[in-house]
């Protein structure tokens, strides 16, 4: 596949992972590869591709007769998966850390300014957005490729929880917890200690699975 229909395949199924763990495609909700197809202007293989590789993730399932549809979480799998996201966010202190660069610095200070706006005007959608791409953040202080990829995997399996989850949740508190992870985060950094980072990145996990779990 040239470089050019990669990055196309890639970019069509970024767009289709978000749309699920923001509820735009809610569980149950069928997809249509040749309304995809036109919606996106491409062709349905590509389509194709992007829905089996969500497919493998566990985001979809292909039903016989019925169509591929969006799967929902489960609570057990949701309970394993952060129990072994909170092993692999230690490891990225571990394993192959990135140098802390300017660059690194001054995206946590963007974080901190999104989450400063969203704690004077909460919004559910915009917060879900902010988390996922403060887990994409996550990914680039490590240089272990496997390390990226499993974890990338495991995060957007569970991701769309937190939404369904929004109305028993204080988005306000919710919001404070985030910038108090991205202040003890930076503080880390700026001390050029990519471990304690790694286990301010376990400790929040650890304490989402809690607020998340049934019956609190």
């Amino acid at each position: 596949m040239a470089e050019d229909s990669r990055a196309r395949l890639d970019r069509l199924y970024r767009e289709m992972r978000q749309r699920i763990c923001l509820l735009d495609w809610p569980p149950g909700a069928r997809l249509s590869e040749t309304e995809l197809a036109a919606e996106f202007g491409t062709s349905r293989t590509p389509i194709r591709r992007a829905l089996a590789r969500l497919e493998d993730e566990g985001l979809l399932q292909s039903l016989h007769g019925v169509g591929t549809l969006v799967t929902d979480v489960d609570r057990e799998e949701m309970a394993r998966t952060y129990a072994l996201r909170m092993e692999l966010a230690e490891l990225v202190g571990r394993l192959s850390p990135a140098p802390v660069t300017p660059a690194i610095l001054a995206r946590l200070d963007g974080f901190r300014d999104r989450a400063e706006r969203l704690t004077l005007q909460p919004d559910a959608r915009h917060f879900a957005q902010l988390n996922m791409d403060f887990f994409d953040f996550g990914l680039s202080l490590t240089e272990n490729a496997a390390l990226r990829e499993t974890s990338e995997r495991l995060y957007y399996r569970t991701a769309r929880i937190w939404l369904q989850q929004i109305a028993a949740l204080d988005l306000a508190e919710e919001c404070d917890t985030f910038r108090a992870e991205v202040d003890e985060t930076a503080r880390a950094l700026r001390a050029g200690d990519p471990m304690a980072a790694a286990l301010v990145r376990r400790a929040h996990i650890s304490m989402s699975a809690r607020r998340l779990a049934p019956g609190d």
